[in-house]
């Protein structure tokens, strides 16, 4: 039988003077509507609610937020209602509640959009109150806890989910010990060889391991007692699983050689004290290059402080060390939960409003991301571990992952310094927007305000708001072009009527005309004309009146079959008729081949009537052609002598290199084909371009010549244009 005693325990040991008569409360109510349900091991449902309200307990947070825990699922097993926690426990209860539960009614395409819109729905709620993450954040442990007792699909989902939301989460409020339990456990669970391994070799060494740690923090003692330091206390602990795996991965080496498998922390009384220790442990012990970090002076956006040194210690191994002070290593542990700023009486310290500040500025951004796809790489973008910190000539700390470039930090800074970025000095000296930033770095940036973000910028950020911020301008900056070129292209096809918007509202034709195009408004119909989304033809044909379309299209088709015969009997002098085509039921008519997919005897070819120019002839899979009325289509078929040329378009991507340009001339010149014109450009991935448009003598030569280009060990593809 669940028993909330444990929990009361917990509780009255550190609320003094505070009535925990809502626990009782909160406990009786679960258990009338949790009665009888079980969780997912088999265990009474409640039993799991006391779990994750007993470690919001250990955490040392507020009743409410214990109290919440009690109840967070009963809006999920839709067991009782948010007007009726309100009611019994208080808002701020129901509200905890209600945004830890994730519910949504919305049924979505995919389970990628019903995920996105879930953890969207959780980060807004964390926004209003930090209270709702804390809640989920117990669930979850507890429910990972127990991952064996469900499918191992589900299994894989969760971890995943776990290591990439939550467990970063943890960190970024600060919650050390929690953030190491989920890494440890969902790698468990999604690298499970790996897993086994290395806790089978730990175990193995686990007494060796002891044995070491007991001498190094006697020798520390010693040296410290030696140089007039008397620390609170030297703790020596292995490091979590998952930190040694990313060692191992991201150095490419043997488990034999990760040295630093221990970590030790050396807790003094004072900041001066921390220095000093850091002189005296460098005075005997050699640091390792590059490992020294002092997060005191300039602490994390978490609010985590402490000097880091790695060091080789007794008998040659390498050794990491920390040194902090008390109240360090609380918030070290304890994150956003040791200065709990809804503790009754208790101020919010400047510190923890850094922190809300910064959440509050990481949901806001992810708010603004719609695509799903693009919402969840925001997401895991945004929860990044930082390895990168560099410093604003203010001396601002800017927290970055690893190949971060200057654009990066400029968006961290703010959204118009990274639009208007056009460079960066870094350490005083200019360098390339694509330069990798390295931790100490001091960067200023260099702005101008005509400069506006670049697609190709997508390809050297790497923090999610960098990648979001350049996305939405881009977007935005399209959907103006869009609209520009929708507005003048619906303004000429209604002067044909003589017709203008301002009529179409007044007479209500307007809305109509929305209703049958499928558009919420008039911007959104002109962007979707300038976008392409609505055809010219398409537009056209929902412009005009019932009654007249099929005449007026009779006269068009015959106007311009007219105009096209009377444009070929005034060329045909001078027509040659070395690229004849013939036309199944005209005859006499101008033709011309197509400059846009560049047909070639052999290509399967459709004939276009033009407006007073005659006839175009177009490949069949031309996307102009496509886009056009069928109406208007020719049966023609080639004809003329086979040695005539005629002009094709290849676009070829190639690995750059010195020569290439005179290599695939050489290539080409000696399939008898003649350039008529080339035009090159290099990516940022060192990759040729090469636009190229030949005079070949059918679709079988320039077939063999795509072959002997693709011969050539740098060409990666060749392809028509």
């Amino acid at each position: 039988m669940s028993d909330i005693k444990p929990l009361h325990s917990l509780a009255s040991a550190y609320l003094h003077e505070v009535d925990l008569a809502p626990l009782s409360k909160a406990y009786e109510f679960i258990c009338e509507r949790h009665a009888g349900q079980r969780y997912v091991t088999g265990e009474l449902y409640v039993d799991h609610l006391l779990a994750v309200a007993s470690t919001l307990a250990s955490m040392r947070l507020d009743l409410d937020t214990i109290v919440a825990g009690l109840l967070h699922g009963v809006i999920k097993e839709q067991v009782a209602t948010l007007e009726e926690l309100k009611k019994k426990f208080g808002e701020a209860v129901a509200n905890i509640v209600n945004g830890a539960s994730r519910i949504t009614n919305v049924r979505y395409d995919s389970h990628l959009a019903h995920e996105a819109e879930n953890i969207r729905k959780l980060l807004l709620a964390m926004g209003a109150d930090i209270r709702v993450l804390l809640v989920k954040l117990a669930d979850r442990l507890q429910d990972m806890l127990n991952l064996d007792a469900v499918e191992e699909e589900e299994r894989r989902i969760k971890a995943r989910e776990t290591m990439d939301l939550y467990a970063p989460l943890a960190s970024r409020i600060g919650i050390e010990w929690l953030k190491r339990e989920l890494e440890d456990l969902a790698f468990r669970y999604l690298f499970p060889a790996e897993y086994a391994d290395l806790t089978a070799h730990l175990e193995s060494t686990v007494a060796e391991r002891q044995t070491y740690v007991d001498e190094v923090i006697g020798i520390l003692y010693a040296k410290l007692r030696a140089n007039k330091i008397e620390p609170v206390r030297i703790i020596g602990r292995p490091k979590h699983i998952y930190s040694i795996y990313k060692k191992l991965v991201v150095q490419k080496i043997p488990l034999e050689r990760v040295y630093d498998k221990v970590a030790f922390r050396i807790i003094v009384r004072t900041i001066k004290e921390c220095y000093q220790v850091l002189g005296t442990v460098h005075a005997d012990w050699t640091p390792v290059p590059g490992r020294i970090k002092d997060w005191i002076s300039a602490p994390k956006s978490n609010n985590y402080q402490s000097l880091h040194t790695t060091v080789a210690g007794p008998l040659g191994q390498f050794i990491e060390i920390q040194i902090r002070t008390e109240e360090m290593d609380r918030v070290a542990q304890e994150g956003v939960a040791a200065h709990w700023a809804y503790k009754e009486g208790q101020k919010i310290t400047g510190s923890d409003a850094r922190l809300f500040k910064d959440l509050k500025r990481l949901v806001q951004s992810l708010q603004e991301v719609e695509d799903p796809n693009e919402f969840m790489e925001s997401v895991r973008g945004e929860l990044f571990e930082p390895d990168v910190f560099a410093l604003t000539p203010t001396g601002e700390v800017r927290e970055l992952p690893r190949g971060s470039t200057p654009i990066d930090f400029a968006y961290a800074i703010h959204t118009a310094i990274g639009d208007t970025c056009v460079g960066a000095k870094v350490n005083g000296q200019i360098v390339q927007l694509k330069h990798e930033l390295q931790s100490g770095d001091i960067v200023e940036i260099l702005t101008q305000k005509n400069q506006h973000p670049r697609r190709a910028w997508l390809q050297l950020v790497k923090t999610g708001r960098a990648r979001t911020r350049i996305r939405q301008y881009l977007r935005r900056e399209e959907k103006e072009r869009s609209l520009k070129l929708g507005r003048e292209i619906c303004e000429r096809e209604l002067k044909k009527y003589d017709v203008n918007f301002r009529g179409l509202l007044k007479s209500g034709h307007l809305r109509l005309l929305l209703k049958q195009l499928n558009c919420q408004s008039l911007e959104e119909l002109l962007v979707r004309v300038g976008n392409g989304a609505i055809t010219v033809p398409h537009l056209v044909r929902t412009l005009q009146p019932e009654e007249f379309r099929e005449a007026e299209e009779r006269r068009r088709m015959a106007e311009m079959v007219e105009r096209a015969q009377r444009a070929a009997e005034e060329h045909r002098a001078s027509t040659s008729r070395r690229n004849a085509i013939d036309i199944d039921g005209v005859d006499g008519m101008l033709v011309k081949v197509s400059q846009c997919c560049h047909p070639v005897p052999g290509d399967p070819i459709i004939g276009f009537i033009t407006t007073g120019t005659g006839i175009s002839i177009h490949r069949t899979d031309c996307h102009n052609l496509l886009a056009t009325d069928p109406k208007r289509w020719l049966e023609v078929a080639w004809s003329g002598s086979p040695q005539a040329s005629h002009r094709a378009a290849l676009r070829i991507r190639a690995e750059n290199r010195k020569s290439l340009l005179a290599d695939i001339s050489a290539t080409i010149s000696a399939d008898d084909a003649d350039i008529v014109e080339l035009n090159a450009r290099t990516t940022v991935e060192n990759i040729a371009e090469l636009d190229v448009l030949l005079d070949v003598v059918n679709l079988k030569h320039l077939q063999t010549l795509q072959q002997h280009l693709l011969q050539m060990p740098e060409v990666i593809e060749v392809r028509r244009r």
